[in-house]
């Protein structure tokens, strides 16, 4: 087993470099949205929001989850030092990722005339999402190629064909949006899932040879990992359900506008602190699938995940707390203050979201897509009820508190799992971790929504010098 502080490092690495692809990603999404603005307006925004949400919905209906759940399976095997079994993998893993993109294409080319009387209220629309089955096929190819680089931990040549990917989408849509306006917004889409696609099929992994196999053996052999990813995928549309049946109810109760600023705030909590935790399992989850029948290297796994999360989040939450009057307004505007009290006590609940992601993970490593479906599908249900009742009483600051209650009951189910059905245990550092964290937290949001500010700002500063520390120490062992 690998020394703790290689692993420190080898993490810390991967945080550094999926961080600033993520932070690219959203640079060119802010741009873009930009000049889709400036150039189309108000229409040209609610196109794009509207076919991207469409887009997103058919891969993840059509995809099956494989392009996580194929990484453990790659892992595995390249831990197994396997090179005959690893270059099989491969080649189902991309027959699939096919299959499916071009069963998703063909879904979306029957649906078109629904899906536009659905999204637009009439047929208008119809070879718009004719044109959209291109997208999802391309989605499907870029996915399993993506999935072949993170489970062999081949993470420079992951980020390097996202980044291209990314930049020449943008690159292409510029002149796009200039020359046409609206009707820009389909080839827009369609030059982002080219791009992505076109870079990850050319740089794609070559280091194993390229073998056949049957279509036998392809259903054979992928039919765990499209097992798991369907346990996955259902996960994933119970979630998007439970906050869909919320919208909704929150619509019809307070109107669009409370829904816009819960969306807001929702976005800033969830989205943008979750860029730390989806950075760090770019590396992880694969590291996690290596040694899954390991109880050993398990619990040091996740124990040391759950520590450099933390360690790293402590003064990500305290200067967002901090800043929140400045990030609200530049990135939505001044009639978005009233989510500042749904920030400050919401961002309580990204600790427990932290410790609960570590753990979660095993379920995945584990390939329990059963324990995965019932521990997501509690948590969607939890996450409703919780919101319901804490706006309820306390309005638009309750939902905050309803997203940390939230979190720490979500931490208590994944616990049951994680010690009583695995067997597992976390070091003491992890609670101590935890209770620092929160603490920590704490008391910056008790000093801000006080209108005390010298004590939290010295509580941030500390922390983070604290948190550098630590990381440094890690990094250099």
């Amino acid at each position: 087993m690998a020394k703790q502080g290689g692993i420190s490092r080898l993490t810390m690495k991967a945080m550094g470099i999926f961080g600033g692809v993520q932070m690219m990603g959203i640079l060119c999404s802010i741009i873009r949205t930009k000049l889709v603005a400036l150039w189309i307006g108000t229409v040209g925004v609610g196109l794009f929001g509207l076919f991207n949400n469409a887009l997103e919905m058919l891969n993840i209906a059509t995809n099956l989850g494989i392009r996580q759940s194929s990484v453990r399976d790659i892992s595995q095997a390249s831990e197994a030092r396997n090179d005959k079994l690893i270059a099989r993998i491969i080649a189902v893993v991309r027959k699939w990722s096919l299959w499916l993109g071009l069963g998703g294409a063909t879904l979306t080319l029957a649906l078109a005339p629904l899906l536009s009387e659905i999204t637009f209220g009439t047929q208008d629309h119809m070879w718009g999402f004719v044109a959209l089955s291109v997208a999802v096929l391309l989605m499907a190819l870029t996915n399993g190629e993506q999935a072949v680089f993170q489970g062999l931990a081949q993470l420079k040549k992951l980020a390097r064909i996202t980044v291209l990917g990314t930049l020449s989408g943008l690159l292409v849509s510029i002149p796009l949006f200039y020359f046409l306006r609206e009707d820009s917004v389909l080839p827009s889409i369609i030059a982002y899932a080219v791009a992505n696609a076109a870079f990850a099929i050319l740089l794609r992994n070559k280091d194993y040879p390229r073998v056949s196999v049957s279509s036998r053996d392809t259903v054979t052999m992928g039919r765990e990992f499209v097992r798991l990813g369907v346990f996955m995928t259902i996960g994933n549309f119970v979630t998007i359900l439970a906050t869909y049946i919320f919208n909704a109810w929150l619509n019809n109760r307070a109107g669009t506008g409370v829904v816009g600023l819960y969306q807001a705030g929702y976005t800033l909590i969830n989205k943008y602190t979750g860029l730390i935790l989806t950075a760090l399992g770019m590396e992880y989850y694969p590291r996690l699938a290596r040694v899954a029948q390991s109880r050993m290297k398990l619990r040091v796994f996740v124990s040391q995940e759950i520590n450099i999360a933390l360690l790293v989040l402590v003064p990500v939450m305290a200067a967002f707390v901090l800043l929140r009057q400045p990030i609200v307004n530049i990135l939505y505007s001044k009639d978005f203050l009233p989510i500042m009290p749904f920030i400050s006590w919401g961002m309580m609940g990204i600790a427990f979201r932290a410790v609960s992601w570590c753990m979660a993970f095993v379920i995945l490593a584990r390939g329990d897509g059963k324990t995965y479906l019932l521990t997501e599908t509690l948590s969607a249900v939890t996450g409703l009820l919780l919101n319901i009742v804490f706006y309820n009483v306390w309005g638009i600051p309750g939902l905050g508190w309803a997203f940390t209650v939230w979190y720490v009951v979500y931490t208590a189910i994944i616990a049951v799992v994680y010690f009583g059905r695995y067997r597992l245990q976390l070091s003491r550092m992890c609670l101590l971790a935890l209770i620092w964290t929160v603490a920590v937290t704490l008391c910056v949001v008790l000093g801000v929504e006080g209108g005390m500010l010298l004590m939290p700002i010295a509580i941030a500063t500390v922390s983070g010098g604290v948190s550098c520390y630590v990381l440094l120490r890690q990094w250099k062992r």
